[in-house]
């Protein structure tokens, strides 16, 4: 199901302001790879680059070329809803659809591409995506009860099994331990850690420890100043990345000397 992402001379703008310049990256299939930096450095607006989210936003365009598998996701008359089928996003704070039940939030990615689906074929899908986001042990007896009734921790799972209903390849996730408590952040990073034999997982993250339990690779962004575009400095093996990066300013980040 996982597919590569190889991203060429990529520059992101919003309107005439230059986000982020010039970034290059291979993404091996199923595998996690962590963007890593300070605020402000255009890891999640690159991010949302990988599936096109950034064009909800009046006035953002690209330059430069993103490939998933070969096909280029940028290609004159390529649907962006298409593409956010295959690459799904789980966003920083959990957001399920707060007047739906569990079981509808599971299905609602399914129903908003207008698939019609039996329903002995829509209850197998919705309990092996609840299982796929471990969680169907804890709401089987309540699939008919709202999401927003969770807790935040069991929120984000759901926001997970939801993303993997549609069957997607890549999964995107922008900071999503953020909002959440130390034990719902490990079963998060337990979950990240079975996904990617089945996906290709790519998270943003400001926590340098889940950065290196989590990821495969590590990408260091970073910025020269207030103004100027956010490029990327360093992309490696994470356990290169911070145990013996070949920039200053890798090892100035990762060792806490700034960000």
């Amino acid at each position: 199901m996982s597919k590569s992402i190889d991203v060429t001379d990529l520059n992101v703008w919003y309107s005439d302001f230059l986000a982020v310049e010039g970034v290059n990256m291979h993404i091996e299939p199923r595998s996690v790879t962590a963007f890593i930096g300070p605020s402000g450095c255009g890891k999640s607006t690159f991010l949302r680059t990988l599936n096109r989210m950034h064009e909800v936003i009046p006035g953002a365009r690209v330059g430069g070329q993103v490939l998933l598998d070969g096909d280029d996701l940028y290609g004159t008359g390529v649907d962006p809803v298409a593409v956010r089928r295959q690459i799904g996003m789980v966003f920083q704070r959990p957001n399920p659809f707060p007047t739906m039940s569990i079981r509808d939030n599971v299905l609602a990615g399914v129903k908003l591409n207008n698939k019609r689906i039996a329903k002995s074929d829509a209850d197998d899908l919705v309990e092996r995506s609840l299982r796929g986001a471990n969680l169907w042990n804890e709401v089987k007896d309540r699939l008919a009860k709202p999401g927003a009734g969770l807790s935040g921790g069991q929120q984000q799972r759901l926001c997970i099994a939801r993303a993997i209903a549609v069957s997607p390849q890549v999964l995107l996730m922008d900071e999503p331990c953020s909002a959440l408590d130390p034990i719902s952040t490990y079963a998060i990073e337990e979950l990240i850690a079975k996904l990617k034999t089945e996906y290709t997982i790519v998270i943003v993250t400001h926590n340098m420890q889940q950065a290196s339990r989590v990821s495969d690779k590590t990408a260091f962004f970073n910025i020269a100043g207030t103004g100027k575009p956010g490029k990327l400095i360093e992309y490696g093996e994470t356990a290169t990345m911070f145990t013996t990066p070949r920039e200053q300013a890798t090892e100035d980040y990762v060792s806490g000397r700034f960000g």
